[in-house]
């Protein structure tokens, strides 16, 4: 039995990101009619295959096993797999971590390469922190440094603790509730911005009122889709998340159903979930039909030891490395993927 908070984040993020790509960008109407219930990966002949989502989840993961959770060597290391990371060509990469990217290549420091944006990327790297670290103040620390790498709007910031508080709570309640949630983010006090404070609360108020994740984002203006922008991303995947706080296949089905960014929403939500449950909680046919080569579940299982180990003793940790050759070919797979699923979109059913 494996109930590692960490490797479960990781997990629950990857099978996430893999099940809702096949659906981003979509309305919630023409997704079900053009590929049908979300219950299977979809992206590549039966398989599913991760994106940025995962990719970011697991860098922060390995930056924090070997910094050993100094806040300063953490931003050091994960500017340094940014840097890579990018030069790799990624499908689908968010504009300001891009942005954020290349002044890192231009030699602008970690604490000043983000640009002013309230996008997905900083709460895509959350859940795993929240998972791995159980000292608040490290916690802190560690979100504000993966943050500002990227994005420095102040939304952004209080988007990642969310999600990083959410991972911390289901890791030690499994069964956490809307109220205790609440008094989680309280004490934290976030989020700051009253029209992202109004959309958190209301998701809470409509978990308790039994109201399903897709109903509460029609009537909260998203009845197209939830859009990048972590205001709207963070309580969608939270009201899922706390909708099913221990089943991850309907946590990630009722982001999908939302339609927009569906893989950043269900891999928000996975990551979140899966702390709670582990590996053992991840629905097994998502796993066996999952790629993530070259970070496989075995690398994965190693970096999430790692890097709770290092929260715990402060001091860094090995991990295995990856061939990073192979990352720009598997970019390259999932670009031809993505491709032909966008030209399959200009055709009927509408």
């Amino acid at each position: 039995m494996n109930h590692c908070p960490a490797l479960g984040s990781l997990l629950g993020t990857a099978v996430g990101d893999a099940i809702g790509l096949p659906y981003e960008n979509l309305p919630p109407r023409r997704a079900a009619a053009l590929l049908g219930p979300p219950t299977r990966h979809r992206l590549l002949f039966g398989r599913g295959v991760v994106s940025d989502d995962s990719e970011h989840a697991c860098m922060t993961a390995v930056a924090l096993a070997r910094s050993g959770g100094d806040p300063e060597r953490f931003a050091i290391d994960l500017a340094r797999q940014l840097r890579w990371w990018i030069a790799a060509l990624p499908a689908g990469t968010g504009m300001a971590t891009a942005r954020a990217a290349l002044r890192l290549w231009m030699g602008v420091p970690p604490t000043r390469s983000g640009v002013r944006s309230a996008g997905n990327g900083p709460a895509m790297r959350a859940p795993i922190l929240g998972a791995a670290i159980a000292d608040p103040g490290l916690l802190r620390a560690l979100v504000e440094a993966s943050t500002v790498l990227t994005h420095t709007d102040r939304r952004a910031l209080d988007g990642a603790l969310i999600a990083a508080v959410a991972a911390r709570t289901a890791s030690t309640n499994p069964h956490a509730s809307p109220a205790e949630f609440a008094a989680a983010i309280d004490a934290w006090r976030i989020p700051a911005d009253a029209e992202f404070d109004a959309l958190l609360r209301g998701a809470l108020a409509s978990v308790t009122s039994n109201e399903s994740t897709a109903d509460f984002a029609a009537r909260s203006g998203m009845s197209g889709g939830v859009s990048g922008f972590i205001v709207h991303t963070v309580p969608i995947a939270m009201h899922a998340w706390l909708s099913s706080p221990t089943d991850l296949r309907r946590a990630v089905t009722s982001c999908i159903a939302c339609g927009g960014d569906t893989d950043t929403t269900a891999a928000i939500a996975g990551g979140v979930v899966g702390a709670a449950v582990g590996r053992d909680g991840i629905p097994p046919d998502w796993l066996e039909t999952l790629w993530t080569q070259p970070r496989t579940e075995s690398w994965m299982n190693s970096v999430a030891t790692a890097a709770c180990a290092a929260a715990i003793e402060r001091t860094p940790q090995r991990v295995p490395t990856l061939v990073w050759p192979l990352v720009p070919l598997r970019n390259l797979t999932l670009l031809s993927a993505v491709l032909c699923h966008g030209a399959r979109r200009l055709a009927p059913p509408y």
